[in-house]
């Protein structure tokens, strides 16, 4: 008995529906790759070495860490958003994704070219100086800055940076002026504080832990909401006397746009088991972060409301990028 015509029709019709869901099943069958805007040893590139060997265990394939520093991040920025949105390209960065929009003229990117997958954990930024910088709270720190205008220095990352405008909320805020110094990624920069080059910057905790400890930095105020239970004694920027000046810093991992939702939404699975895992967790606290792992639709609404404040603190501070 030869088939109905339609039985043909009906099954090639049956493969093409379930090829995305096979390609998402099958995903990732080759090495993926985490693209870090940063030089090696700032917080950015820590969290993304702590997820690194989560996301091998997890997903079965290889993880990379590619750093591609400069332009503030948009050299990463554009790479990934230009790679093709198949899972295997992904950003790991803060809100300088956010800031760069509007701090920059002209991006080659927009906010829409990027998948918010999901943040892996949260850290506020410390402001720190150098051991022999002669202050030791914030109120000396802002008499200093009055006793000699322009004079002093601080380091960042990059222009456009959470630590960039930490700097120039401060100023803002403190109605002083310290002068910006960027650098090529969060390594450098701390470099630069602990040899004297520069007077100051504005760090997260895993990146200045152990130079705190050591004491080549001097903390001087927590820009998160609360004290860290690792800085105990380090006041907040409220408590210190200059409000408005609040910088908590997210590590969120993104893919490009246009990138499967079943690959995204596996990928954001992922990063929750790791930010869950009581290793990741114990790391995290150790450092003075936070775990996180949201889900995709959670991070895009962060997000979105990332662009809209980063451009407001850029437009009231008049920061420019250098």
């Amino acid at each position: 008995m030869s088939p109905h015509p339609l039985v043909p029709a009906i099954a090639a019709f049956a493969l093409v529906c379930c090829a995305p869901l096979a390609a998402a099943q099958a995903y990732p069958a080759k090495p993926i790759r985490l693209v870090v805007g940063f030089t090696p040893g700032g917080g950015v590139d820590i969290n993304a070495r702590l997820l690194q060997p989560k996301l091998t265990e997890y997903l079965g394939q290889a993880v990379v860490v590619d750093n591609r520093p400069g332009a503030g991040t948009n050299i990463a920025n554009e790479f990934v958003a230009k790679s093709p949105p198949d899972g295997y390209t992904l950003l790991v960065n803060t809100a300088a994704l956010a800031i760069n929009l509007s701090l920059y003229a002209k991006v080659p990117y927009e906010a829409r070219d990027f998948a918010p997958i999901s943040v892996l954990s949260m850290s506020p930024n410390i402001q720190v100086v150098h051991a022999s910088v002669p202050v030791k709270s914030v109120k000396e720190l802002l008499a200093l800055a009055r006793a000699r205008p322009g004079q002093l220095n601080f380091s960042s990352a990059g222009s456009g940076t959470t630590q960039h405008l930490s700097g120039e909320l401060f100023n803002l805020r403190a109605g002083i002026k310290s002068v910006h110094v960027p650098y090529k990624g969060s390594a450098p920069s701390l470099t630069a504080v602990i040899s004297g080059e520069v007077d100051l910057t504005y760090a997260n905790i895993p990146a200045i832990s152990a130079h705190v400890k050591a004491g080549r930095l001097r903390p001087l105020a927590n820009l998160g909401p609360k004290r860290s239970a690792q800085l105990p004694q380090v006041p907040t920027m409220a408590e210190a006397g200059v409000k408005g000046v609040e910088v908590v810093v997210w590590y969120g991992i993104f893919a490009p746009a246009a990138t499967p939702r079943d690959v995204v939404a596996k990928l954001g699975e992922a990063i929750a088991r790791a930010a869950r895992s009581p290793d990741i967790q114990q790391k995290l606290e150790g450092l003075g972060a936070e775990a996180v792992g949201n889900s995709p639709d959670e991070f895009a609404r962060q997000f979105r409301e990332e662009v809209t404040r980063w451009a407001e603190v850029v437009k009231i501070s008049g920061a420019k990028a250098n």
